[in-house]
């Protein structure tokens, strides 16, 4: 309770960031989405047995983005993601809300690198059908960082994620046996590739 109360604290704050930003000057507010290719993390068949690497697979996102400055700027975004990973024919699936705070800067005509921690609260996870409850930290702290080109309103942004820390989900899967107990580690790690229209 005290996680979700803090992660509404934090979408709060930054819708109404990026709601004000029109009244800053060199700024822009706008809408996004586009795809992820990755995957939601290592899969334990069993306590104590070797990771399976997963498949990576396509996912989407969609969300809204502000913008303070023009050279050096600072971007905030709030995005809707959906993910999955296949282990085997496993499907792991997860549906969350992502919160970027990006730091970048201009560094040839349209073209900006970008930098910052990505905020990250699960929604739901789904695992083969069945859904997952037990998860170590609904809300999380990943990296992204990568490379943008804006013409005008239209950009464009490719970007690598990766969580900090392990966030383990743990699951009964009577696939392995009866009672087996399967674990996800649901850090996510993935390309990112976006369009961005600010209004």
């Amino acid at each position: 309770m005290k996680i979700l109360k803090k992660s509404t604290i934090i979408v709060t704050c930054l819708a109404l960031t990026m709601l004000s930003l029109n009244a800053q000057n060199g700024s822009s507010f706008g809408f996004k989405g586009g795809l992820n290719y990755g995957t939601n993390g290592d899969y334990f068949e069993s306590i104590g047995e070797n990771a399976q690497n997963p498949d990576r697979n396509i996912g989407y996102h969609i969300g809204v983005f502000g913008k303070i400055g023009n050279r050096l700027y600072f971007r905030p975004e709030l995005i809707y993601t959906a993910t999955k990973s296949d282990y085997n024919n496993d499907l792991f699936e997860i549906k969350k809300i992502d919160a970027p705070l990006l730091v970048g800067i201009k560094v040839l005509g349209p073209i900006s690198v970008f930098a910052g921690p990505s905020l990250q609260y699960i929604l739901d996870t789904d695992f083969n059908g069945i859904n997952i409850d037990n998860i170590e930290n609904d809300f999380s702290i990943g990296l992204n960082f990568g490379i943008a080109i804006n013409f005008n309103k239209i950009g464009i942004d490719l970007r690598y994620e990766r969580g900090f820390s392990d966030n383990e989900a743990v699951f009964i899967n009577n696939n392995f046996g009866p009672n087996t107990v399967g674990r996800i580690d649901t850090r996510p790690e993935q390309l990112i590739l976006s369009l961005s229209i600010a209004l």
